[in-house]
């Protein structure tokens, strides 16, 4: 999920069970009509194809790295806000069809995820 300053969702991509997300990282980057300052994420996304990635688009890379690779620049003032995407998902957890996924197919589950984070943009 990418979600903006305000901590809205902008956009999100539903992975296969257990895949991981940092393949869907770079096509939801990909997708952003202007270019962040600043793309947070945590150690799960820790990559130096990703953080070039970031790089190349414009934006700072705000990621720690993991306990097996050589330590990077992530200033803490920017990566304590990661946490907004986190409570972003609390909210949307709160719809009951999110948080249990009800539905069975990914596209009608994707259906819920708009409506929740429409309603939540609506909100805030």
């Amino acid at each position: 999920m990418i979600a903006d300053g305000l901590g809205r969702a902008i956009a999100f991509r539903i992975a296969p069970g257990q895949a991981h997300e940092l393949p869907d990282a770079i096509p939801l980057l990909d997708s952003l009509s202007g270019v962040p300052a600043w793309v947070v994420a945590d150690r799960g996304y820790s990559s130096h194809s990703f953080r070039e990635h970031i790089w190349s688009l414009g934006a700072r890379p705000a990621i720690p790295t993991k306990s097996n690779e050589a330590p990077v620049a992530c200033p803490n003032w920017i990566y304590n806000n990661r946490n907004v995407v986190e409570r972003l998902w609390a909210r949307l957890k709160e719809w009951r069809a999110v948080a249990t996924r009800y539905e069975k197919t990914a596209s009608s589950f994707m259906g819920i995820l708009c409506l929740a984070a429409a309603l939540d943009w609506l909100k805030t």
